[in-house]
C-alpha cells in the first residue's frame, strides 16, 4: 500500500463537467476520480463502471455540460487520515484498489492505493515496463573544479547515460564540528573525509551552472542533498527528483523533509540492516512518497562476495516498488548482471582519471568504460523479452529453412491416392512440412500429383491450395524467380516481367540452360547480397579491399544482366536492384558519419559500367537478416537520407515497403510520410508486409502495413512504377505465397 498526498490528479470539483472528469481518469490511469466541494470535502466517487452504467441510461446527454456529481456514487467508503496502515488495508477488495483519506471534517487529504505506481518525474519514468534508468554518479569527482564537472557531463552524454548525479553538502550544517578540517579530535577516517570534502565542493552558483549545462546537453541532472539546508537550495532551483545516499536511509528527518517536496526519491540501502530498510519503507509509505530502492554495498571497492544481487528479489518484496543497483565494485559485469536480475535503475560512478585523489575515483568508470556498460545494459534489457509463449524469430525461420528437415515423398504418386507411411522420408532442407506433422500426413489423400523428391507442405494436410491465375493491376507487376523455376511459376498467370533473384552460384552457371527462348515481356535483376567466401556486398566498407571486391562483383551482375537482356524484348534498360551496403556488426554509426559513407557509395557506383542498365539501391531495414544472422544498417534506412542521396547523385531507388516500415517502427517515424517522401524517387517497388522492427517479408495483410493507405499514396507518388510481391519463401508449393499476395493486393492496387 502507498499513501499519495498529491491529490490533484485524483480529484475534481463537484461542479465540473463529466468530460473533464473522464479526462482526469484517463490521465491518472486508476479508473477513478473523487468529486470534492469548493472547500475540499469529498462528495462522491466516479469510476469507469459508474460512467458506463450512467451512460446506458442517459445516451444523449452532453458531457461538457453535465456535472460530475450526476454520475458519481455519493455512498462511498473512506478512511481516516490517521488510520493505521493495517486498518486501511482491510478496506481493499477485489473491486476496491484505491481509497480516499479524509480528515475529521471530511476533506480529501490523500489517496491510499493498493497498487504500487511507477515512479514518475518530469523527465523520466521508472517502472516494470520502463527502460533501465542509468545514473552516472559524478558526485564530487569534479574535485571542486567546474571545468572538470562539465567535462564529466560531456562524458556522461557520450556514454549514453540518462542522468548525471551530483552531491550537495552544507558543511557547517552537516558536521558537528561545522566541517573544520583541522579538528584534531576527529578520528582518522573522519579527518580524511573532511579534508577531501572541503576541497571538493562547488559553490551554489557553480552547481546551478552545471545543472543548467546538463539540461543544455540533454541529460537529466539529479542531486543528493546531505542535509536540509542543501535540500532547500535544490528545491529553490527546481530539482525534479532526489537521490538519498546510503548514509541517510536511517535519517528519518531528512526522508520526511524529502517527502514534503512531493517528488520521487531513489534510495540506496548500503550500510543498512533489513530491519532499518523496513523502518524507512514504512515511513516513506506513510508519508506518501514514491520511491525506488537500490541494492548497494558501501565499500570502495566492494568485494564481489558481499554484493549479493539475489537480495534484489527480497528488496522488491520489502519495498513493493521498483528496485535497482548502485555499485562500487570494479568493472562493469555486476551492473549488467543486476539488469538481468530485474534492476530498473543502475548507478555507477564516473571519472576522468581513476588515479585522482579520493575513494570514489578508484571505483569509478572512465567515460569509455561507462559507455561499454550502457551498451551492454541496453543489449541485456532488449534480450530479456517476456514470459509470453515462445515464437520463432525471422532469423530462426531462415536458419530452420537451411538447417532443419522436411517431409518428402520417395515415389511418384497420383492425385487422389492415399499417402502411406512407407512413402514418406525425412530429409533436409527444412523448406517443407516439418517432421512432427508426419502422423497427420499418413492416411491423407494426395491433393495433386507428386514426383519423387517433392516436398510436402501444410496445404497437403487440410488447407486448400491457392493456385496461380491471371491478375489485373494498373501498374506493371512481376514475379521474383530463379533461373530454374521461372517457367513453371509463370505458366498459369500473366506477369509483365520477371525479377531474377541471383545467388552467387547462379553467377557461375549458364542461364541459357534455363532461359531457352525469347519472351515478349520485361525483366529486372536482383543482385546477390552474399558472394563466395562469405563476402557481403558493401560499397561503403572502410576496408579498400572489401570495397574493391564488392565493385567487381556488382560489375559482374551488370554484365550478366546485359547478357540476359536480349531474351526479354520489352525491357530496354533493365534495372539492377542491389543492397549496396552500409552495415555494421555491433552498433549503428553516428548520424554525422553517414554523409561520408553515402559519398563513398556514390563514388563506387560512379566507377561501374552501367551502360544499358540502371543500378538502383534498395531501401533497407535497420536490422537486416543476412543468412540467419542480424546486422545494423545505417544507409538507405531513413527517408531524408534517401531523398538527399537521390537528389545529390541523380539516382533512383527500389522502394522496399517492408524494409522501410521496419525502419519507421524502429525510429518512430510516420510510414505515410516516409512513403510520400521516398516514393517519387522509386524506379521499382517491392510490396510485402512487415512486423515489428525486424520481421521482414511477411505475407500481405498479416503484419503492420495499412495497404489501403499505402496504395493511395503510391498511386499518386509512384504512378505506373513496377512492383513484385517479395514474399519470403513465396515460391514454395508452386508459388502459393505469391498467389495469396497478388490476390490480396488486387483490391488496392487496381
Amino acid at each position: 500500500m502507498i499513501i499519495d498526498r498529491d491529490i490533484t490528479k485524483y480529484s475534481i470539483f463537484s461542479g465540473e463537467n463529466i468530460l473533464s472528469a473522464l479526462q482526469k481518469i484517463d490521465e491518472n490511469k486508476h479508473g477513478v476520480i473523487f468529486a470534492v466541494s469548493e472547500k475540499g470535502v469529498i462528495e462522491g466517487i466516479m469510476t469507469d463502471g459508474d460512467f458506463r452504467r450512467w451512460l446506458m441510461n442517459n445516451p444523449s446527454i452532453d458531457f461538457s455540460k453535465e456535472p460530475v456529481l450526476s454520475v458519481a456514487n455519493t455512498t462511498f467508503v473512506s478512511v481516516g487520515e490517521n488510520d493505521t496502515p493495517e486498518s486501511i488495508r482491510l478496506h481493499f477488495s477485489e473491486k476496491v484498489h484505491i481509497l480516499p483519506l479524509v480528515d475529521e471534517r471530511g476533506h480529501l487529504v490523500a489517496i491510499a492505493k493498493e497498487k504500487i505506481d511507477d515512479m514518475r518525474s518530469a523527465s523520466f519514468v521508472i517502472g516494470e515496463t520502463s527502460p533501465v534508468f542509468i545514473i552516472a554518479e559524478i558526485g564530487i569527482n569534479h574535485n571542486g573544479q567546474i571545468d572538470v564537472a562539465k567535462k564529466l557531463v560531456d562524458g556522461v552524454v557520450e556514454a549514453g547515460a540518462d542522468c548525471a548525479k551530483f552531491q550537495m553538502r552544507d558543511m557547517d550544517a552537516l558536521y558537528n564540528n561545522s566541517g573544520k578540517v583541522d579538528d584534531a579530535s576527529q578520528d582518522l577516517g573522519s579527518q580524511y573525509t573532511l579534508d577531501i570534502l572541503s576541497r571538493s565542493q562547488l559553490s551554489l552558483g557553480q552547481m546551478i551552472e552545471v545543472f543548467d549545462y546538463c539540461k543544455e546537453k540533454g541529460v537529466i541532472p539529479l542531486c543528493t542533498p546531505w542535509d536540509s539546508e542543501s535540500l532547500a537550495r535544490l528545491e529553490e532551483y527546481g530539482m525534479e527528483a532526489y537521490k538519498v545516499a546510503s548514509a541517510d536511509l536511517t535519517n528519518h528527518d531528512l526522508l520526511a523533509a524529502l517527502a514534503k517536496t512531493h517528488k520521487p526519491i531513489i534510495c540506496s540501502t548500503g550500510m543498512s540492516s533489513e530491519e532499518e530498510i523496513i523502518e524507512s519503507v514504512v515511513l516513506m509509505r506513510s508519508l506518501g512518497v514514491t520511491f525506488v530502492l537500490l541494492q548497494c554495498n558501501s565499500t570502495y571497492p566492494a568485494p564481489f562476495k558481499d554484493i549479493n544481487l539475489n537480495y534484489l528479489d527480497r528488496l522488491h518484496e520489502i519495498g513493493r516498488c521498483s528496485v535497482g543497483y548502485s555499485g562500487h565494485e570494479r568493472g562493469i559485469a555486476i551492473p549488467i548482471a543486476a539488469v538481468a536480475k530485474g534492476a530498473k535503475v543502475i548507478e555507477k560512478h564516473i571519472t576522468l582519471d581513476k588515479n585522482m585523489e579520493g575513494n570514489d575515483h578508484k571505483v569509478s568508470l572512465l567515460p569509455e568504460e561507462f559507455k561499454a556498460m550502457v551498451t551492454a545494459i541496453r543489449q541485456v534489457e532488449e534480450a530479456m523479452g517476456s514470459n509470453a509463449a515462445r515464437t520463432i524469430s525471422q532469423g530462426e525461420l531462415m536458419n530452420r529453412e537451411n538447417l532443419s528437415k522436411s517431409l518428402i515423398i520417395n515415389c511418384d504418386l497420383q492425385q487422389g491416392s492415399v499417402i502411406q507411411e512407407s512413402m514418406i522420408d525425412i530429409k533436409s532442407p527444412g523448406k517443407g512440412l516439418q517432421p512432427n506433422h508426419k502422423k497427420e500426413l499418413i492416411g491423407s489423400i494426395a491433393k495433386h500429383n507428386f514426383l519423387t523428391g517433392d516436398f510436402f507442405y501444410e496445404t497437403d494436410l487440410d488447407r486448400e491450395v491457392v493456385k496461380a491465375r491471371p491478375y489485373t493491376f494498373s501498374r506493371p507487376w512481376g514475379l521474383p524467380v530463379r533461373y530454374h523455376d521461372h517457367a513453371d511459376l509463370m505458366k498459369d498467370t500473366n506477369p509483365d516481367f520477371l525479377e531474377f533473384h541471383l545467388s552467387y552460384k547462379d553467377m557461375d552457371d549458364d542461364f541459357r540452360k534455363f532461359i531457352t527462348k525469347e519472351y515478349d515481356m520485361g525483366f529486372t535483376v536482383h543482385s546477390p547480397d552474399l558472394f563466395a567466401g562469405d563476402h557481403l556486398l558493401n560499397l561503403a566498407s572502410d576496408d579498400p579491399e572489401h570495397r574493391a571486391r564488392s565493385l567487381v562483383e556488382l560489375q559482374r551482375v551488370i554484365n550478366l544482366t546485359r547478357e540476359i537482356a536480349p531474351f526479354f524484348k520489352k525491357t530496354t534498360t533493365p534495372l539492377v536492384i542491389a543492397s549496396v551496403g552500409g552495415f555494421t556488426k555491433d552498433a549503428f554509426i553516428g548520424i554525422k558519419e553517414r554523409d561520408a559513407w553515402y559519398d563513398r557509395i556514390a563514388e563506387q557506383l560512379s566507377k561501374l559500367d552501367e551502360d544499358g542498365t540502371e543500378v538502383i539501391p534498395q531501401t533497407l531495414p535497420p536490422f537486416p537478416w543476412y543468412f540467419g544472422g542480424q546486422l545494423y544498417l545505417n544507409l538507405f534506412v531513413t527517408p531524408d537520407d534517401i531523398v538527399d542521396f537521390c537528389k545529390k547523385y541523380n539516382r533512383r531507388v527500389c522502394f522496399d515497403v517492408s524494409h522501410s516500415k521496419l525502419a519507421c517502427t524502429h525510429y518512430g517515424l510516420s510510414f505515410e510520410e516516409f512513403t510520400e517522401k521516398v516514393a517519387p524517387y522509386a524506379a521499382h517497388l517491392h510490396i510485402v508486409d512487415a512486423v515489428g522492427i525486424d520481421g521482414e517479408g511477411v505475407q500481405i495483410d498479416t503484419g503492420d502495413i495499412d495497404f489501403e493507405a499505402l496504395a493511395k499514396t503510391l498511386n499518386i507518388a509512384s504512378l505506373g512504377v513496377s512492383f513484385i510481391p517479395e514474399i519470403w519463401q513465396g515460391h514454395k508449393n508452386n508459388g502459393e505465397g505469391f498467389w495469396i499476395a497478388l490476390q490480396r493486393l488486387e483490391q488496392w492496387f487496381i
